[in-house]
């Protein structure tokens, strides 16, 4: 809503010299938002001119020129800008006489865009100025022609200053209005609201209007409501008021002072009658329509459109109507859509004499159906949606019949209507304390009843209580709660603390968000970056990475997907990974390391689409609800990481290094460091991942009890192709609630050893098939407790060994906390562990 400074001084007083920023801060301190602030950006000397003679002058262009001879000051006198009160100033325009009063720009002045003005040569003369258009002061879109100063019924003196004759010197402060709060779409309503923030006296401009009794104009005019579909059993207009005016002289100017104010609060001048009725609208509140009286047929009946019955509306549109369509129909057919828009049958043009005058209330939601089915907004939908003043309807028809007479010549005729079924509302009981209870302030008896009061409610008391009838312009006043707002509201919400609250000693991070954070930060510290990707993706892309085998995976699929590619909720990190990875390839950062810690969605397959979920106007049952609660999937927060390139660059004296599935099983291991928990890849397969390049990750638990977290693996050549993808793409993903669910509660640092450690090799021969991480585990598990680390360095196939047999070669460490080991003591437990290596695979040490 844009509120000229102007029009709102009129209804609640502006102390001297209030500006633009300080109204605002004023709205802003009872809830409505601070948007922007608009003026007509005209400064400098503008002025009143009288055209004395012209020459028309053809030019090579094909263009007419008039050089133009302009009186700019009195005779004799010093113009605006200090020159000659006669001025030579060139003109395209054509549509100016001798004698013509118009608006000059002398050098100096600045119009709209900024468009400076200064003396220069055109045309082979030297323009002193410019005569300005409409459109070049900012007042409207006319650009045709020059600004006739007669067409606006003015005749200034000449020298005048332009500026504050035309309104240009206004100011409007625009705010941002809540669908709640529909009253303060008028100056009425944001007058009162200003007066809520400053004390100002505030005058209802419905108060000023003279409203003759209602037997004097509701007569003889025929007007039914015949709502036989109405929406939500609410009745499609409760009060249609209307007026008629005869002798209208709609070819008679729209005053300057009109024009700026409509400019101002964003509406463009089309003709005198219709600026009238928008201008009432914007005043009060109430959406005005005006028929050309000879042209209606009869009465009026407000009814709902017939199967297959069309409209042209006044934008020269066809519409074909929905049956839900109020409609404002005569004897010929339907003339308007109710609150939206007027039908082109009936349009008040440059000959109407006689206005019928509509003043009426919609149902709300009737009126926010039809214009979003029509795609119509409005401005008077844009009210009528929001809850207009049903008890301002009779006062705005009254007051466009006063300005109808004042400005148009039209005398107002008895005929008329007028058709109340408004209700006034409810009273709501607002408990003694109720306000301190919720809203935390203690407010005073007198505080309470004099914001409420002061909001136009009407206040009494009984037992514990205060009753409380709204205004008749707040229907978003509907109970106690909405009444402790207000009282909030008005008092100032500055009296409302702002205090943190302490959390209680011994509170803080769960022992599961310290161990992810720790994840987290120890996978960045060690090179990789974190990412967060769309949790959305393909039916494909789920099938592939949510399962190790082949066949699918259940899934939730969206209702209303942001994509129609990607209408499932993820099962696995992977695809978003890989899609990261993508993008970042594409734009040439090619060596990544990246992961991803977040939840995935599991249903069960035989919970999957289950749930009937309930019509949106009925209360769901227990049953429903427990229904819905079951059927919501799993979701376990899992961690991937993605890692493609090189680890190392190539640089001089050393050669690039490529990733693979090591720089994954790393990651891998550096989670397990981080939560306290051994986990081990063992060889297995993936329906993503490269055969011999898959590891099954398995973590053993705090109870010495295996459990199978996730895989880790490099991405098949072919898939990675299909992806765009480099060859070799190294992945896992793991589910770390499950590893965080079998790690030790304390997390204890190793022990830095006071004995020095005594290394040796292990080379053994085994069959091919047999994993190398069951027989290191055999190895470590036969070497005891002395076997501080060890690591698989070598796996040799080929001259040497038998077919079908393998060399693998472990680096073991061994420790003792007590003493320091003898080389004796060291190949024992290696031996013992070879032994038990031997006694498992047949592995045998190889010479």
């Amino acid at each position: 809503m844009r509120v000229p400074l102007s029009w709102l001084g009129e209804y609640v007083d502006l102390e001297p010299g209030t500006t633009a920023e300080e109204v605002h801060a004023a709205l802003v301190a009872v809830g409505l938002e601070e948007e922007d602030i608009h003026t007509f950006e005209i400064s400098g000397p503008v002025v009143v001119g009288e055209v004395l003679d012209f020459v028309e002058e053809p030019q090579s262009n094909g263009k007419t020129i008039r050089w133009c001879q302009v009186r700019v000051a009195p005779e004799g006198q010093t113009a605006a800008d200090g020159g000659e009160d006669v001025r030579g100033i060139v003109c395209g325009a054509s549509n100016f006489l001798r004698g013509d009063k118009v608006v000059v720009t002398l050098p100096g002045s600045v119009l709209p865009g900024p468009f400076p003005i200064a003396a220069r040569k055109t045309y082979g003369h030297v323009s002193d100025g410019m005569i300005a258009s409409t459109r070049e002061l900012g007042l409207g879109d006319d650009h045709a022609g020059i600004l006739r100063l007669v067409t606006m019924g003015l005749d200034p003196e000449v020298g005048t200053d332009a500026i504050s004759l035309l309104g240009l010197d206004d100011t409007a402060v625009e705010v941002n209005v809540t669908p709640d709060r529909g009253y303060a779409f008028s100056i009425r309503g944001i007058a009162r609201e200003y007066s809520h923030a400053t004390g100002a006296a505030f005058r209802d401009p419905a108060d000023a209007v003279t409203v003759a009794p209602a037997a004097e104009h509701a007569r003889g005019f025929s007007v039914a409501i015949d709502d036989r579909a109405p929406i939500r059993g609410r009745i499609g207009s409760s009060v249609f008021v209307t007026r008629v005016v005869r002798d209208v002289d709609g070819s008679r100017p729209t005053p300057p002072w009109m024009v700026s104010r409509l400019k101002l609060a964003g509406i463009r001048s089309i003709s005198l009658i219709v600026d009238i009725t928008n201008y009432v609208m914007l005043e009060l509140g109430q959406p005005i329509h005006g028929y050309d009286l000879d042209k209606v047929t009869g009465g009026l009946v407000v009814r709902r459109a017939h199967p297959g019955e069309t409209l042209v509306t006044l934008d020269e549109q066809a519409r074909a109507l929905h049956v839900e369509d109020l409609l404002i129909t005569d004897d010929s057919g339907a003339i308007g859509l109710a609150g939206v828009m007027g039908g082109a049958s009936t349009e008040i043009g440059e000959g109407t004499t006689n206005v019928l005058i509509e003043a009426a209330n919609f149902d709300p939601v009737s009126i926010a159906r039809t214009a979003r089915r029509h795609k119509l907004p409005s401005e008077a939908s844009k009210r009528f949606e929001r809850g207009v003043d049903p008890r301002v309807a009779v006062a705005a028809a009254a007051r466009v019949v006063q300005l109808l007479e004042q400005l148009a010549g039209g005398h107002a005729d008895e005929l008329g209507s007028l058709h109340d079924a408004a209700t006034d509302a409810e009273a709501i009981r607002l408990p003694d304390g109720y306000i301190a209870g919720l809203i935390g302030v203690e407010f005073t008896a007198d505080e309470v009843r004099g914001a409420l009061a002061e909001i136009g409610g009407s206040v009494s008391e009984t037992a514990g209580a205060l009753l409380v009838v709204p205004p008749s312009w707040r229907p978003d006043l509907l109970d106690k709660s909405d009444l402790a707002e207000e009282v909030a509201r008005i008092v100032g919400y500055d009296r409302i603390p702002s205090v943190l609250p302490v959390a209680p000693p011994g509170r803080g991070l769960s022992r599961e968000q310290k161990l992810r954070r720790g994840v987290a930060q120890i996978l960045a510290d060690n090179g990789a970056t974190e990412v967060l990707a769309f949790p959305f993706v393909s039916e494909k892309q789920n099938d592939l990475f949510g399962s190790p085998e082949a066949g699918g995976v259940p899934a939730v699929k969206l209702a209303n997907a942001l994509d129609a590619t990607a209408p499932y909720l993820r099962t696995s990190l992977l695809p978003g990974l890989v899609d990261v990875a993508k993008r970042n390839i594409a734009r040439g950062l090619v060596d990544l390391s990246i992961y991803e810690l977040g939840t995935v969605f599991l249903p069960s397959a035989d919970r999957l689409g289950s749930e009937t979920l309930p019509p949106g106007a009925a209360l769901p049952a227990d049953e429903t609800l427990d229904a819905l609660n079951a059927g919501i999937p799993a979701q376990p927060r899992h961690l991937a990481g993605l890692v493609v390139g090189h680890t190392v660059e190539k640089q001089p004296g050393l050669e690039a290094v490529a990733a693979g599935i090591a720089d994954a099983l790393a990651m891998v291991a550096q989670t397990a460091a981080a939560v306290g928990v051994q986990v081990r890849p063992e060889q297995s397969s993936h329906q993503a991942l490269h055969p011999g390049r898959t590891a099954r990750l398995i973590a053993r638990g705090r109870d010495g009890v295996d459990t199978a977290i996730g895989y880790a693996g490099e991405l098949l050549p072919a898939l990675a192709a299909e992806l765009d993808l480099p060859r070799v793409v190294a992945v896992f993903e793991l589910d770390l609630d499950a590893l965080i669910a079998v790690s030790s509660d304390d997390i204890v640092a190793r022990v830095i050893a006071g004995f020095p450690a005594a290394t040796q090799d292990l080379s053994l021969v085994v069959p091919v098939e047999v994993p190398a991480g069951e027989v290191l585990d055999a190895v470590q598990e036969g070497a005891g407790a002395l076997l501080e680390d060890i690591r698989l360095v070598d796996d040799y196939r080929g001259t040497g060994l038998p077919e079908g047999r393998k060399s693998l070669t472990f680096a073991l460490r061994f420790r003792a906390e007590d003493r320091t080991l003898t080389a004796a003591e060291a190949s024992e437990a290696k031996l013992s562990g070879a032994a038990l290596a031997a006694e498992r695979f047949g592995a045998a040490i190889r010479e």
